[in-house]
């Protein structure tokens, strides 16, 4: 009994001792929370160490991951905790793409944004294409015409004189050619008639002797099918009728346009040229300008060697034809002229339409030699002619030709073919001098930049080579 009292004065003196402890820990815990509320977000509390859990983050034992007492407050982002793997930093989403991928894309859409122009312009056109085809046509006349309208101006003449009798001349030549060819043909058309029946006929007995084992009942069901399908389609060819007129309207409206253009490109081309040069922007003005007359060359070559190869070819073949006793010798001619301002095709279609009136008319032997006088002169023309007149300036490849012609042909018909090699001849021309006036101002300006680099003795040459004088680098502007 008497040991009771001393075991209770230790037990007193222990909870006492804890007790301060408690109390030094809890005042402890509460400066550290001041000094963190007091510091920046996510700088660790004074007396933490790397990789070691501090009071006022969470420890190993702690699975809420809550702080213990009241260490945490607003705006204080705990550590993670020493076991956290490491996470990478994920990289740009842009930089983990290809970089061929990116290059196509870039492409891609300025791609994209050059077809979607192209599709409005081409849309544009077809909305005016009437418009758009008699200011061309009248291009091409005034290319015709304008070295008339210089050589008149150089005899003394007025411009306005000048221009009045070329235009009024050759207005007056091409309405006199078109009047002859309606003409010919209906003064020729009862004859023409009668030999296509005589033909017919000379055909029919050549398929019945022929060996192809056609037999006359064969030939008089075709001729009867073809009978009918005219009988039953006559609506629809009263609506063709019908819509050759409107097209006859549309033509007539296409050639006034053509001529009052033609005329005032003729009397005032050169203010016309200067205004649209206003419209280029400034930096690419100059290139322009130098580009224009080089076009405007290229053109007057292509129609003057054209209008020269046509009618070579219309007087040959028409004289061919005409010593071979085939009718319409001249307004075949006509056609073959008209038809060689379409590069290729038009060749072929003309000496088609021949050997067919030759088949037709006057027999086999007769349409044979017929493709031979076609086919001799298109191939001296072909070799000849057309490198001999045209010249290497509006030289197109052939592969381009027939393209530009199939692609004017379907978007503007056969004013789109003629008009087609012209552009493209002009085209070329434009971008052979646009490049070279490029790589001509690229040397100019590498011409005018110094060459600065370190020489012996600590001075700077304007050439960059050892050895030379003093000059600061800089060379006059205008030196080469």
């Amino acid at each position: 009994m008497s040991r009771v009292p001393g075991w209770l004065g230790r037990l007193g003196a222990g909870l006492s001792r804890m007790g301060q402890r408690l109390e030094e820990r809890r005042a402890q815990a509460e400066a550290e929370a001041e000094a963190e509320s007091d510091a920046p977000i996510g700088v660790p509390p004074a007396g933490a160490l790397p990789g070691k859990p501090s009071a006022a983050s969470p420890g190993p034992g702690d699975v809420s991951g809550s702080v213990p007492g009241d260490s945490t407050g607003p705006g204080i982002v705990p550590a993670p905790p020493a076991y956290a793997p490491a996470v990478a930093a994920r990289p740009d989403p842009a930089a983990a793409v290809p970089w061929g991928m990116r290059v196509a894309a870039e492409a891609g859409w300025r791609l994209l944004v050059l077809a979607g122009t192209l599709w409005v312009v081409m849309k544009i056109i077809s909305a005016v294409q009437l418009v758009v085809l008699a200011f061309v046509a009248a291009l091409l006349i005034t290319a015709l015409l304008q070295p008339t309208v210089s050589r008149l101006r150089g005899l003394g003449l007025p411009r306005g004189l000048a221009t009045a009798l070329t235009a009024v001349t050759g207005f007056v030549i091409m309405g006199l050619v078109g009047w002859f060819v309606v003409w010919q043909v209906m003064d020729n058309l009862g004859n023409v008639s009668a030999r296509v029946r005589d033909g017919i006929e000379e055909l029919k007995r050549w398929a019945l002797d022929s060996p192809f084992h056609v037999t006359e009942s064969q030939i008089n069901d075709i001729a009867e099918n073809l009978s009918d399908t005219i009988g039953t389609n006559t609506e629809e060819i009263t609506s063709a009728g019908l819509t050759g007129v409107t097209v006859m309207v549309e033509v007539m409206t296409g050639i006034l346009l053509a001529m009052f253009s033609t005329l005032f490109l003729l009397y005032d081309g050169k203010r016309v040229w200067q205004w649209f040069l206003k419209l280029v922007p400034a930096q690419a003005r100059p290139g322009v300008a130098g580009a224009g007359p080089r076009a405007w060359r290229t053109l007057t070559a292509y129609v003057r060697g054209t209008v020269i190869v046509a009618l070579i070819d219309a007087v040959f073949i028409g004289l061919g034809i005409y010593f071979l006793d085939v009718p319409l010798a001249v307004p075949l001619g006509v056609f073959i002229f008209l038809f060689a301002f379409i590069p290729l095709v038009g060749a072929v279609i003309s000496g088609a339409l021949a050997v067919v009136v030759a088949l037709v008319t006057n027999g086999v032997f007769t349409a044979l030699m017929v493709l031979l006088v076609v086919l001799a002169v298109q191939q001296i023309e072909g070799h000849v002619l057309q490198p001999f007149i045209l010249g290497r300036a509006v030289r197109v490849h052939p592969l381009a030709v027939v393209l530009a012609v199939a692609s004017g042909g379907l978007v503007a018909g056969i004013g789109g073919a003629v008009v087609a090699v012209p552009l493209v001849a002009v085209t070329n021309t434009v971008v052979g001098f646009l490049r070279a006036y490029s790589e001509e101002q690229v040397l100019r300006r590498l011409a005018t930049v110094p060459a600065v680099g370190p020489a012996p003795g600590g001075t700077v040459t304007g050439e960059g080579a050892p050895g030379g004088t003093a000059t600061g680098g800089h060379e006059r502007p205008g030196t080469e």
